[in-house]
């Protein structure tokens, strides 16, 4: 029984890094690929996809700490139990 319960947490893991990897490939291909537009739309110099990749980059990663990120744990010393000696 423990295998199974082991096994699905492995499996939910396992699931949350190939979101978070395609959250961090798919940021800067999206916002690099709006830059290639707006460069060809404008005529200026790959300006636009340099920003648009960063960006992408940057909001990706914002989003990977918002979502998996250590801001939902409590710290060790916030728990309601630390303090109570038995």
């Amino acid at each position: 029984m423990d295998d199974d319960a082991h096994r699905s947490a492995g499996a939910a893991g396992e699931a949350e890094a190939w979101t978070v990897l395609a959250h961090l490939i798919s940021g800067p291909l999206l916002y690099g690929g709006l830059g290639w537009l707006v460069d060809r739309w404008l005529g200026t110099k790959p300006v636009f996809v340099v920003v648009g990749i960063l960006g992408g980059m940057g909001l990706a990663l914002y989003l990977v700490w918002f979502r998996y990120g250590a801001h939902d744990r409590r710290p060790p010393s916030a728990s309601h139990d630390a303090g109570h000696a038995e």
